[in-house]
Parts: C-alpha cells; sequence; structure tokens
C-alpha cells in the first residue's frame, strides 16, 4: 500500500500547501521520520541530498506550531546562507497556507544585523531559520529570544562540522530548554558529531534511509574524456547541444569558475555564477532569478551541490572531478528529481582514473560517451586496451615455457633461474607503466596550461 502525505496526520493546511506544489506521496525518509516526529521523538536523519529532508522536518514544525503563540518555537541552522534561503521559501510556501499568521524569519551573515534586532524589537518569529553565527549573535545580543522553543534542527550536520560552525550550534542549543526536539539532518554522521549528539540527545532514533541507488535511475550518468580537446570549448559546446532546460556546471575552484563564466558569456551565453567570492546579496539576487528562469545556464562551485536547491534543472556538467568524491552525489543530485529525466556529463583526464575509480568502487555507473560531429555518441570502454592485456598477456610466452619445463626434473639451479626470470620480467612491465604513466600526466598538464 503506497502512503500518501494524507496519512501522516500533518495539519490539514499542509496538505493544502503540498496540494500546491504537487507534493502527494513521501519519499523514503519522509514517511520513516515525519510520524516519529510528530510522536515528538528526537530524531537522526542520515540520507543523501535530494532525499527530501527539508520537508521532513518543516511538515511536523508548522503541523503543531501554535499560531497564537507570539514567541520562537522552532529553531532551523544552516551551514550555508544560500540553503538557508532555500528553507525559507520552503517555509514561507507552507506558512500562506495558514488561516492563522505564521511568522517566518530568516537570519544569516552578510545582512544588516541592526535592522534584524529592531525588527526583533517589535516582534519575535514563531520560526527561526539561519545560519549558526548570525543566530547566536541574535541570542547574544538579547534581541532573539530562544529560551522557550520547542525545537532545534541541525541540517547538513555533517557540513556544519566542515565548516566549522559546531561550536556555535553548540551554544545555540545550550540556550534552549532541556526537554528539546531536537531533529539533526546530514548525508552522514561523522565519528566527531557523536558528542554533540550524545550531549543534547537522549536515546535518539537514528534512522539511515539509504537510497536503493546511489544515483537515481532517472539520471543518465555519462563520462567524456577531455584527451586532445580544449575544456572550454567542449563545455561550451555541451551547452548548446539540444539546448537544456536549465544547465548547472561545477567547477571546483573560485577562479575556474570565474574563467569558464567569462569564456562562456565571450561567446554569447548568458551565464549566472555562484560561488563563495561572490557578496551575499548579489549571490541572493543571482539566485532569485535563476529561480524565476532568467537563466539557462549557472556555473557554481561546490557550495551549491549543498547549499542550493535549484529546481528544473536538466543538465549537470562536471568541468572536474570533486576532490571529495562524496560531494560527486551531491552534484549529480541537483537534477533527475521528482522522477524528472536529468543528464550528468562528467568529463575527464587520464589522471583522473584513480578517482573515477573510486566513484566506481562506491557503486556509480558511467556510461562512456564521445562528442562527434556535434553529437553524443557511445564510446569505448576507457579500461579495453588493459583488460585485453591481462587477457592475452598474462605471462610472456618465453616465461610460460619456462614454467612448464619446470615441472619436469631439472638441475638444482633451474627454477632459481625460473624466478630470476619471472622478476625481471615484472620489474621491466612496472617501468613501462610508470613510463607511460608519467607521459600521459605531462600532457594532461599541458591540456590544463
Amino acid at each position: 500500500m503506497t502512503v500518501k502525505f494524507k496519512d501522516l496526520g500533518l495539519a490539514p493546511y499542509v496538505l493544502e500547501a503540498l496540494e500546491e506544489i504537487s507534493f502527494i506521496t513521501p519519499t523514503p525518509v519522509q514517511e520513516r521520520l515525519i510520524p516519529l516526529i510528530m510522536k515528538n521523538k528526537s530524531v537522526v536523519g542520515q540520507s543523501q541530498t535530494g532525499s527530501g529532508k527539508t520537508h521532513t522536518f518543516l511538515l511536523p514544525i508548522f503541523s503543531k506550531i501554535i499560531a497564537n503563540k507570539k514567541e520562537v518555537q522552532a529553531v532551523i541552522t544552516t551551514p550555508s546562507r544560500e540553503l538557508a534561503y532555500q528553507i525559507y521559501g520552503a517555509a514561507k510556501q507552507l506558512a500562506k497556507h495558514s488561516n492563522e499568521e505564521i511568522l517566518v524569519q530568516n537570519f544569516v551573515g552578510g545582512t544588516d544585523k541592526q535592522r534584524q534586532i529592531e525588527k526583533l524589537a517589535n516582534r519575535q518569529p514563531q520560526i527561526v531559520i539561519g545560519t549558526p553565527g548570525r543566530i547566536l549573535d541574535l541570542v547574544k545580543s538579547n534581541a532573539l529570544d530562544i529560551h522557550n522553543a520547542t525545537y532545534l534542527v541541525v541540517d547538513e550536520a555533517d557540513m556544519t562540522l566542515d565548516l566549522g560552525f559546531l561550536n556555535e550550534t553548540d551554544a545555540i542549543a545550550s540556550s534552549m530548554p532541556k526537554d528539546l526536539q531536537m531533529l539533526v539532518f546530514s548525508a552522514t554522521i561523522p565519528p566527531k558529531l557523536q558528542p554533540f549528539l550524545r550531549k543534547y540527545m537522549s536515546s535518539p532514533i537514528i534512522e539511515v534511509v539509504e537510497n536503493k541507488t546511489i544515483i537515481s535511475p532517472t539520471i543518465d550518468n555519462w563520462l567524456l574524456s577531455t584527451k586532445g580537446r580544449d575544456r572550454n570549448q567542449l563545455i561550451y559546446q555541451l551547452l548548446t547541444l539540444g539546448k537544456p532546460y536549465l544547465a548547472l556546471v561545477f567547477a571546483n575552484t573560485k577562479e575556474r569558475a570565474d574563467e569558464l563564466t567569462n569564456y562562456l558569456r565571450a561567446n554569447g551565453l548568458k551565464v549566472a555564477k555562484i560561488h563563495g567570492g561572490i557578496q551575499p546579496r548579489e549571490r541572493k539576487r543571482v539566485m532569485k532569478a535563476v529561480q524565476n528562469l532568467e537563466y539557462q545556464y549557472v556555473v557554481a562551485t561546490d557550495l551549491a551541490a549543498r547549499g542550493i536547491d535549484i529546481e528544473g534543472v536538466s543538465h549537470v556538467i562536471n568541468d572536474d572531478l570533486p576532490e571529495d568524491l562524496e560531494f560527486f552525489v551531491h552534484r549529480v543530485g541537483r537534477t533527475g528529481r521528482n522522477n524528472m529525466h536529468g543528464i550528468a556529463i562528467t568529463l575527464y583526464a587520464p589522471n583522473d582514473e584513480r578517482r573515477i575509480e573510486g566513484l566506481e568502487e562506491l557503486g556509480i555507473n558511467f556510461v562512456p560517451k564521445a562528442l562527434k560531429n556535434g553529437e553524443l555518441v557511445d564510446s569505448y570502454d576507457r579500461k579495453r586496451r588493459e583488460k585485453r592485456r591481462v587477457r592475452q598477456d598474462k605471462m610472456d610466452p618465453k616465461l610460460q615455457g619456462m614454467v612448464n619445463k619446470a615441472k619436469k626434473k631439472r638441475k638444482p639451479g633451474y627454477k632459481k633461474k625460473i624466478k630470476q626470470a619471472i622478476k625481471k620480467d615484472e620489474q621491466q612491465k612496472r617501468r613501462i607503466a610508470r613510463r607511460q604513466e608519467m607521459r600521459a600526466q605531462r600532457k594532461a598538464n599541458k591540456t590544463k596550461a
């Protein structure tokens, strides 16, 4: 029997809000955790990006919020401003369907703190969303009163830890009631996060929701070699091939994002750029323009992979493989959502082989492609020569003959002679392999230069 949102005990106006955005069937993490949150249980939800964590905590919180109680009832912390804006947008969409006003406010760094303090002096919001640093600043300024709040949500807890915001989150939690209902959501639960969880959560329910496949089956996951190709030109060709609805290109660094954006703009494409070096106000403006479909192409760093939820992404292009392979899943997970078809294209150079193998070990399958005559066509297995060598050249025929003869009785020194010959052959093969690897590395460096 398929579970629907109406079966989860949510408030009627919340169901109306879900109907407006065509949400009918909960995702696995929503189906498993919403009933527990509705029963006032503290939970730790571990699931991948794109699994629906945001509505997993927003829906029960809005269903249980007391609208006529004009004080802070829920605090939601996020490690990035972009993610705070995303959650704020989802919360406002829910709040507008309530018969009684529910005040939701967003507090992030880079905004006018004094103006926020003045607003808080007039009225406290029922739901607070923001980055740990700014929320803690307002609490310490005695402007934001969270001492009676019922819920604390720590979203993207592993990213909160990685970016060094766990101390601020700890200080926020210590300012709240002891009988707090804490909801922690994360793609991973690293060991360094455990002390924080034990400090504030007594016997929490831990739910690990694993996707059946690490990448949605609705995504075509293609691998494209850059050998002998200009990477900028290749990306331009991919972006103008088939006219994507909305294409998101990921670069590893701010400098590379700037370079690629400048190239694409110089070639006539209207491109939005999002990375940590852009001022918060400008990033917010660009994000709003992207969500309003004013841009068809977006170049971003991994800040966008975890911190931004852009609807309708049809194509994701990885300009390079991320250093942290986990980010690959977050990048690709920007497309193929809500059972929509998506395409993810990853560019790779010969020196990327180890990282590709690492992704394959995680269960990610690539389909090799090549760009020929303006079309993406099926290509060959990048390991085809290696596999052929393993099949055809397991041992030099001369050595194999010596081994076969060794099975007969020979002089005492003959076996030693065979071992030395085999060892010499193996050393020679290793030297050849090293030379080939160094040659490939030099070619890759020339291509990047």
